[in-house]
């Protein structure tokens, strides 16, 4: 079942070049989301998490105790097809970031899960972390959940800590 959705969905992709896939909510999790590249609601979650990317960044430079699973959502491209997977860990380099791909593609082919990927800053869509058991960020994530079905993203709120 799971590779009949996988493969529905990168059809999906191949036949309508102006989606765009996100991943879900936890790093390794199966769950992609299907946007067009200018959905204005993930339009607007991705400019908050790329205004408040300093923030985030500073932080973990020096985490505070009660934090952890810090992680960047990154833009990966391949051809007309993009997709946005998790990378953590991550850390920073000279001209930019390297990290592990946290989520296994169901679209791009030009990346698989637990790679280690160098990015921009222009890359980068979205960033999390938790604080004390619970998500901070993962703004994207939010959006996500509202085209999930309710079931579904309850489930996902309940394991993962969303508070959105």
């Amino acid at each position: 079942m799971k590779l009949a959705v996988r493969t529905m969905i990168s059809l999906m992709l191949v036949l309508a070049p102006g989606l765009a896939g996100a991943q879900g909510a936890e790093p390794g999790g199966d769950k992609t989301v299907m946007f067009a590249r200018d959905d204005p609601e993930m339009a607007v979650a991705i400019a908050k998490a790329r205004a408040s990317l300093d923030e985030f960044l500073a932080l973990t430079e020096a985490p505070p105790s009660g934090t952890d699973r810090f992680k960047l959502k990154v833009e990966v491209h391949d051809g007309d097809i993009s997709e946005h997977f998790w990378v953590i860990p991550f850390r920073r380099t000279e001209t930019g970031f390297v990290g592990i791909l946290a989520n296994e593609p169901v679209a791009v082919r030009n990346v698989v899960l637990g790679q280690n990927i160098e990015f921009t800053r222009d890359d980068i869509s979205d960033w999390g972390y938790r604080r004390d058991g619970r998500q901070v960020g993962s703004f994207t994530v939010c959006v996500m959940f509202k085209r999930m079905s309710k079931e579904e993203a309850d489930t996902m709120h309940e394991e993962s800590g969303y508070d959105c």
